[in-house]
């Protein structure tokens, strides 16, 4: 089954849980201290970023997603920096203060791309200091889609158990990101996403796949799970399903630089992805898996807690579905065109019948191809062929005109239009440059003049001379007569 990116734009998700500050000290190391084996580094730079749940949430709002965070902070300036960045992203802040207790902070020493010291301050939170998040949590999931728990062990969620509970009497599906080996705090969640180590400290060391799964599967039983995700590093990821196979992923990233935070990426894509699922079924949970897997690829290649975009994960599925270039529906190049444009792609956009694909056609389009950096071809369907060329045409139905046309070098998407024109096409994608092949002169271009509106290029290009559709199609007509 082809995989596809859902509009995650539509997802509201709340996440509950430790929220912290990751600050960043970045600089050269060329020399070692006189005063002990360590590097000694030149600070060039600082940088804070949400870390914790609030990079769960950050996620989340990267991804377009609608993201509520709630946890406790302390009452001082870190809280407030806190706040401030998580809502310039767009994120939805209900803090509870602490006025004992600081903002916790985790302090990382950087150079040349690689992590050389961590400094934690911080102090447990207390039951006084998460005293009415039950209620709030209750209040907020009448307007979510799904329950995010982003456990880090530092007292936000003392009793997940009763959080768990609230969901799911209001039928609103529970991603949990467990800490400690007391998972029994975690009944009746709908997933839970431990890595490898989390997971052997609970069950026991897993020697072989049958043995992780059959642990998986019996530790699912005890606490009422419906699916467990244990991510494995380097070895991928593997969902568990009360009644369905077991489904092992291979890792995906391509060179790791950081994997600070690639699990909260991971629980980020789940929870929006099944937010907007129809129904949460077996093949769901699994697709949103593999979403999830291609994001925490992308995770992986950056330094520190960053968050992975929307555009970022639709270009990263649309590779793994080899659906980078090739045939689309509007829908989908519309999407696919938005994301090569804020890349900063110059578009190209022709159309046509291309009923019998020849040499000419080849030229122009390898031509056309040159004015930019993606060439989109938007060819007629068959009804419109016909009313357009008249009786016998199209010679070539438009799914094999259209697999021709994505075989060729020069084509990035190609799209069926069923009108006569391809003016609401041209509406929707704004190319950069129209082209049109043949003799036509610049005024008569049907989109001409709106493409020219808003800025973009209009071209003409001549086809090899004696080379067109309708005279092969006469030939072979002055030849079977």
């Amino acid at each position: 089954m082809k995989l596809e990116m859902p509009a995650l734009q539509d997802a509201r998700v709340l996440v509950v849980g430790d929220i912290m500050l990751d600050r960043y000290y970045h600089g050269e190391t060329s020399r070692i201290s006189p005063e002990a084996p360590v590097a000694v580094v030149n600070v060039e730079g600082q940088e804070d970023r949400p870390g914790g749940a609030g990079n769960v949430a950050l996620n989340l709002a990267a991804l377009g997603a609608a993201a509520t965070l709630m946890g406790v902070v302390g009452r001082d300036p870190t809280a407030d920096s806190l706040r401030e960045r998580l809502a310039a992203a767009g994120v939805r802040c209900d803090f509870f203060e602490s006025s004992k207790k600081p903002t916790i902070t985790k302090l990382r020493v950087i150079s040349k791309h690689q992590q050389l010291l961590r400094l934690d301050f911080e102090k447990e939170f207390d039951v006084s200091d998460t005293s009415g998040i039950a209620d709030s949590v209750e209040e907020k999931l009448l307007n979510s889609q799904i329950l995010v728990l982003s456990d880090y062990s530092k007292g936000t969620l003392r009793a997940p158990a009763d959080l768990i509970a609230i969901a799911r009497r209001l039928k609103v599906p529970v991603i949990v990101d467990p800490k400690g080996k007391d998972f029994e705090k975690y009944r009746g969640a709908t997933l839970i996403t431990p890595n490898l180590p989390e997971f052997e400290a609970v069950v026991g060391v897993c020697k072989t796949e049958e043995e992780l799964v059959d642990k998986g599967h019996n530790l699912m039983s005890s606490l009422q799970l419906e699916s467990i995700l244990i991510t494995r590093g380097e070895n991928g990821m593997t969902l568990l399903r009360s009644d369905a196979s077991e489904l092992h992923l291979p890792a995906k990233a391509q060179e790791v630089y950081d994997v600070t935070g690639a699990g909260d990426t991971v629980v980020a894509v789940l929870a929006a992805v099944i937010a907007v699922a129809k129904t949460l079924s077996q093949q769901s949970l699994a697709d949103a898996t593999r979403i999830a897997n291609l994001a925490a690829g992308l995770a992986v290649g950056k330094l520190g807690t960053a968050a992975i975009s929307g555009p970022e994960l639709r270009r990263a599925v649309r590779d793994e579905q080899n659906s980078g270039k090739g045939v689309m529906s509007a829908a989908q190049l519309e999407a696919t065109v938005r994301d090569a444009k804020a890349d900063g792609e110059r578009i190209v956009f022709t159309n046509g019948c291309f009923d019998v694909i020849h040499a000419g056609h080849v030229g122009y389009l390898t031509e056309a191809r040159q004015l930019g950096d993606r060439l989109v071809v938007a060819i007629n369907d068959d009804l419109s062929v016909a009313r357009l060329k008249g009786s016998g045409r199209p010679i070539n139905p438009v799914d094999r005109r259209m697999a021709v046309l994505a075989g060729l070098e020069a084509v990035d998407w190609v799209v069926s239009f069923d009108s006569d024109t391809p003016e609401s096409l041209l509406k929707e994608l704004r190319p950069d440059v129209l082209v049109k092949g043949g003799d036509y002169a610049i005024e008569g271009v049907v989109g001409g003049d709106f493409v020219k509106s808003y800025g973009g290029d209009v071209k003409v290009l001549n086809f090899i001379d004696d080379c067109s559709t309708s005279a092969i199609v006469d030939k072979i007509h002055e030849l079977s007569s």
